[in-house]
């Protein structure tokens, strides 16, 4: 006898049918990018956390480092719960949730003086700190597919609008010591989770209880979600390196912290300015080969940025690597959204962050470790030659991407176990 498991209903994304439907999605859609943007933008403590754990607390590059992917390894457990949480207690739940407990886990970072309270107040902060991004996604995903990528734009062009002002007052704030960039991140996130809680609705589609699946046996049975999630976990442990081994390599030639704060500016400033432009041209374009330069220029960026010495050579790098960052961003969130089936999105989601968090934790490790024992040209070649590798592997899972790409998501029926009796 031959039987097999249930197939979860499908339950639609919102369908556009009122001018209040639609005023409700607009709603949704700029109060999740109020939400990005408060949270980014009072985002200061993360992105100089580096030069704190080695200016502020003296520890070598490795062990600051070890620090860094510990967020990171916080990180990987956040994107996971975050899409279950999303689809068991709610988007708005779970980012509530998210969202004060980082300010919590700030405070306690920034007052944490041991090294093993440094390493557990880093975990809470990885753990708190990206709940919100799946169940951010997942929201976004349940709106129709035409509207999903001029939303995800939308929501990363304030993100970064948002980071760009974090480095830039960063910059300035460091001046009076480090300790006042984590209150700021903590009262940010707290704003945050008032956005949340006065003006994010729920949208989560209902699914009955006895259709529901588990996450693992559907996801082992989809090979393009899986080769994507490894691409994308290379591709950010690359990427990452301009957060864990840039500031080192300028600190090595001379520059302080605000011209490290300027130069990561600089990359929020032209994401600003392009990415709008690049969400119109790039919408309805193939998704797999925008991708695959996108990922190659970000790998010839950050490598480059490695064996320059100069400000100019390091704002330079920056551009390069900015122009690939914004390729896979605008791309990102819809692609992993058409390969999502409805009752199992938030954990599709959750996945798919996952691959940021996984590559926070790598990219760290082997980029300090490379560079304290290889040095910069080492780096910079690893960098670049990974580049290369990611465009390959991308061109060549492009066939299988485009094929469940074109046809709506949820008609993705995984292969059916066989039991015999």
């Amino acid at each position: 006898m031959t039987t097999h498991s249930t197939q979860a209903p499908v339950t639609p994304a919102i369908e556009l049918r009122s001018p209040r439907v639609r005023l409700r999605q607009s709603s949704l859609v700029w109060a999740l990018t109020a939400t990005h943007f408060v949270s980014r933008a009072g985002g200061v403590a993360r992105a100089f956390l580096v030069l704190y754990l080695t200016q502020e607390r003296g520890l070598s590059p490795t062990t600051a480092g070890a620090v860094i992917a510990a967020v990171g390894a916080g990180d990987i457990v956040s994107q996971l719960l975050g899409g279950w949480l999303g689809d068991r207690i709610g988007r708005r739940n779970t980012m509530l949730v998210g969202f004060l407990g980082t300010a919590v886990a700030l405070v306690a970072l920034g007052s944490a003086e041991t090294m093993p309270a440094i390493c557990a107040a880093a975990v809470g902060v990885g753990l708190m700190a990206e709940l919100f991004r799946p169940v951010g996604s997942a929201a976004v995903a349940d709106l129709p597919a035409q509207e999903r990528i001029r939303a995800f734009g939308l929501l990363f062009w304030a993100a970064n609008l948002g980071f760009t002002v974090s480095t830039v007052a960063a910059g300035v704030l460091v001046r009076q010591g480090y300790g006042i960039l984590f209150w700021i991140n903590a009262a940010a996130s707290v704003l945050a989770a008032f956005i949340v809680w006065r003006h994010v609705p729920e949208t989560r589609p209902s699914t009955p209880k006895a259709t529901r699946r588990a996450l693992l046996p559907v996801l082992l049975r989809d090979p393009v979600m899986l080769a994507m999630v490894a691409i994308h976990v290379v591709y950010f442990a690359t990427f990452l390196q301009v957060f864990s081994t840039l500031p080192l390599v300028m600190a090595a030639d001379g520059h302080g912290p605000g011209t490290f704060g300027a130069v990561l500016a600089l990359n929020g400033i032209v994401i600003v300015l392009v990415q709008p432009i690049a969400v119109r041209l790039l919408d309805g374009r193939d998704r797999a080969s925008i991708l695959a330069v996108s990922m190659l220029l970000a790998g010839i960026g950050g490598g480059f940025g490695a064996v320059v010495h100069s400000g100019a050579g390091h704002a330079g790098a920056i551009l390069v690597w900015t122009l690939g960052q914004i390729g896979v961003s605008v791309m990102f969130g819809a692609t992993f959204a058409d390969l999502a089936p409805a009752d199992l999105r938030g954990r599709y989601m959750g996945v798919a962050s996952a691959t940021w968090s996984l590559g926070a934790v790598l990219g760290p490790l082997l980029g300090t470790a490379l560079l304290d024992h290889a040095g910069r040209t080492a780096l910079w070649a690893a960098c670049s030659a990974t580049g290369l590798a990611l465009f390959a592997a991308q061109q060549a899972v492009a066939p299988a991407l485009r094929r469940r790409t074109s046809a709506p998501a949820a008609s993705f029926k995984p292969r059916q176990p066989i039991h015999k009796s």
